[in-house]
């Protein structure tokens, strides 16, 4: 019951502690990322602001109005899919993601061309509903929220019922739909502009 004296219990241990270990790696690994998080200078409003890219640039969640002009058929409204895919009737999906309406009307345009259903096709693509944005963490209504154009960090916390009593109000943690991780943002002021797809979390304060 207890194992054969003398003999030390393998390394590798049953599926219980094999279980323990991958947990506790997994839980070592998260807290690494946050604790780089934490520990790296914050940007400031101004700095994530000049890095927003002009222009509406579409990606997963986005729907569309794509009209072909005298083709009743193809013309109609569609979501952009989780893989960034635009998917039409008889052309095959096309890479969506990171195009602004123009450049997509005419990736549609050459599609339909070169598959021949289409001699001359014109084509208009609209944006009619952005991706969500998402605000957690020290605020009263934490969730998903429709975007609207030229939102700011100010209006997204008054979408969400305004701050809560532990709120940090000076440094928060944002996320953007292309960056490879979170970083925090220090609110010095300066309006901080939030784009579709955004996460934002607002950290409780500790003084």
């Amino acid at each position: 019951m207890f194992g054969t004296p003398g003999k030390t219990p393998s390394a590798s241990g049953g599926p219980l502690v094999r279980g323990i270990v991958a947990t506790a790696i997994l839980v070592a690994g998260v807290s690494v990322q946050v604790s780089a998080v934490a520990a790296a200078p914050p940007a400031s409003a101004e700095q994530i602001n000049s890095e927003l890219k002009s222009g509406y640039q579409v990606a997963a969640g986005d729907k569309l109005r794509v009209t072909v002009f005298d083709e009743p058929t193809l013309t109609g409204e569609y979501v952009i899919g989780v893989g960034g895919e635009l998917s039409l009737p008889l052309i095959d999906a096309i890479p969506a993601r990171g195009q602004n309406p123009t450049g997509l009307a005419q990736l549609i345009t050459e599609e339909l061309k070169a598959g021949g259903y289409v001699l001359a096709p014109r084509v208009a693509v609209e944006i009619i509903e952005h991706r969500p944005f998402y605000i957690l963490g020290e605020v009263k209504q934490p969730g998903e929220y429709p975007y609207s154009g030229d939102l700011t960090f100010e209006q997204a916390v008054a979408r969400a019922g305004g701050f809560t009593p532990r709120a940090n109000r000076r440094v928060i943690e944002m996320r953007r739909q292309d960056w490879s991780a979170s970083q925090r943002v220090k609110l010095n002021g300066q309006a901080l502009k939030i784009a579709p797809g955004d996460t934002i979390t607002v950290r409780e304060s500790f003084f």
